[in-house]
């Protein structure tokens, strides 16, 4: 399984949190930098792989709603996304 490591502290701003999730999920240029293109992608088919998201009240505090809905999309695709793992503030 593939995990790939999200650091809080690089998603502080939407425009810079939309690159930054699309270098590390390698997202084609196409990404819409929105959440429910956040979702597509995250829902397609995959290789299995774990999301570790680490400093997320450094995200929360900077996206504020924005963020937590950001989360959420997050969650909702692990449901869909059988090949999806989700970890939340790992140590």
């Amino acid at each position: 399984m593939k995990t790939i490591v999200l650091d809080g502290a690089y998603m502080t701003e939407r425009e810079a949190t939309y690159a930054y999730l699309a270098k590390r999920l390698s997202f084609p240029p196409y990404f819409g930098k929105n959440l429910d293109a956040l979702y597509d992608l995250l829902t397609e088919p995959c290789e299995q792989r774990q999301l570790v998201i680490y400093n997320k009240e450094l995200m929360l505090s900077g996206l504020g709603y924005y963020g937590q809905r950001m989360l959420e999309t997050m969650k909702d695709a692990l449901r869909v996304n059988g090949n999806l793992y989700y970890v939340e503030d790992a140590e």
